[in-house]
């Protein structure tokens, strides 16, 4: 006599499960990054000049910058005065998608931290959260430090890696 067995449909369990997933990845700066060295705009490569620098950037072709991101930066040790960058900013806005006082290899981490800044934490009050480890883009360190340091405070629970392999980061005791 053969006996019947009943197969049980495959369930799911992460997919079902109310962990939150963030893929920091998704917040990796879209579009190039161009060096915008100030050294080209100064007298001898180091004096910035109030009206000369004026008229260099009045002059720049700006929209060359349209879709991408420009970091802001002096590579010699001159002394730039705050207006001059906001003189920069004034020009760029229209254009860049977003600009940034830094080197272009700085950059990607700038981004990162001003898009962290930006996040609704709030939507993960309670919340068990798995920050996505694996990746396409170099995410920075930072980021993962940053986006602890600020979920800490409101998540149930934190873990590193995929929800099905994760790394136990922080657990909010029980009262």
């Amino acid at each position: 006599m053969a006996q019947s067995t009943t197969e049980k449909p495959l369930i799911n369990r992460v997919a079902n499960s109310r962990i939150s997933t963030i893929d920091l990845e998704t917040l990796y700066p879209s579009g190039e990054i161009i060096p915008f060295d100030l050294k080209d705009f100064l007298y001898m490569e180091l004096i910035l000049k109030e009206k000369d620098f004026r008229e260099a950037l009045k002059a720049h072709d700006w929209e060359q910058y349209t879709g991408k991101n420009l970091a802001v930066f002096c590579s010699t040790d001159a002394i730039i005065p705050m207006w001059a960058y906001m003189l920069i900013a004034t020009y760029a806005t229209p254009f860049a998608s977003d600009m940034a006082l830094c080197t272009p290899e700085n950059f990607v981490e700038v981004a990162f931290q001003k898009k962290l800044n930006a996040l609704n934490t709030s939507d993960y009050e309670g919340a068990r959260i798995v920050i996505k480890g694996c990746s396409d883009k170099p995410v920075p360190a930072s980021a993962y430090l940053e986006i602890t340091r600020r979920l800490q405070p409101l998540a149930q629970s934190i873990m590193f890696g995929e929800p099905c392999s994760t790394v136990p980061v922080y657990k909010k005791p029980r009262d």
